[in-house]
């Protein structure tokens, strides 16, 4: 008889004397850009429970650890990924969520430039691959779930603060990033009005170069005023168009 894996347990007593018990985990939710494709980083587990099913990179928070050091270091042991910046989102508690036992989960998000790293699967990870967001199957446990609560939360999180400098190579053109915003949103955006809303934000500086090796008239490319950048990402801003 297969035997199960016990789970690291916290007891809690009550009032009344009884006592519960519950595991903490994290999961990593990491996208990165390719060119008009948002992604999603997904390990293939190589254990049970979900053997041999994509799922996001997490595992149990250890005792000793803080929740941000354990997404770190889990993020890190299944991928090989490091260095990035973690923003926590969401906490996921449903009761039945892990088959194991009580296992309450939180769930990190990052933007990366996805040329950035090479990735290399340990432990029970037995593949990491970027997969489409608009091509993902059925996840372990809830990761579904947890993984339209993070798209969710960066469609929000373009609308009041400046991305693709996390994404976007140091120089672009327009329609490179106008992708990225219909990519995350999900959405075909008008070019004028993109384009008129972008610039009256004073975000970008225009760069000295153009395209290279394109079939039609090579466009401007333009860069990221950094100062200008990290101002909005503090003050906010409100972007429709």
């Amino acid at each position: 008889m297969k035997q199960i894996p016990n789970i690291q347990t916290t007891k809690i007593v009550n009032t009344t004397g009884e006592f519960f018990q519950s595991a903490f985990s994290v999961d990593n939710v990491i996208f990165g850009f390719d060119e008009t494709d948002l992604k999603v980083l997904l390990i293939k587990r190589g254990t049970e429970p979900f053997n041999n099913y994509w799922a996001l990179p997490g595992d149990l928070v250890h005792p000793e650890e803080d929740l941000h050091s354990a997404a770190e270091r889990i993020l890190l042991q299944l991928t090989g990924v490091k260095n990035v910046y973690l923003e926590q989102v969401y906490t996921f508690g449903d009761v039945h969520r892990h088959p194991l036992g009580r296992v309450i989960t939180i769930a990190y998000y990052s933007l990366v430039k996805i040329e950035d790293f090479t990735l290399t699967p340990s432990s029970f990870a037995q593949q990491t691959e970027w997969h489409s967001v608009k091509e993902i199957g059925e996840l372990a446990f809830d990761h579904n779930e947890i993984l339209d609560s993070c798209l969710n939360a960066l469609k929000q999180r373009v609308r009041v603060r400046p991305i693709g400098f996390e994404l976007l190579p140091p120089k672009f053109s327009l329609t490179k990033l106008q992708h990225l915003y219909e990519a995350i949103l999900e959405i075909e955006l008008d070019k004028r009005n993109f384009r008129k809303k972008i610039l009256s934000m004073n975000l970008l500086k225009h760069s000295d170069l153009q395209q290279e090796k394109v079939a039609h008239r090579p466009a401007r490319l333009f860069e990221f005023d950094k100062e200008k950048y990290e101002q909005l990402k503090k003050q906010g801003f409100h972007f429709e168009i």
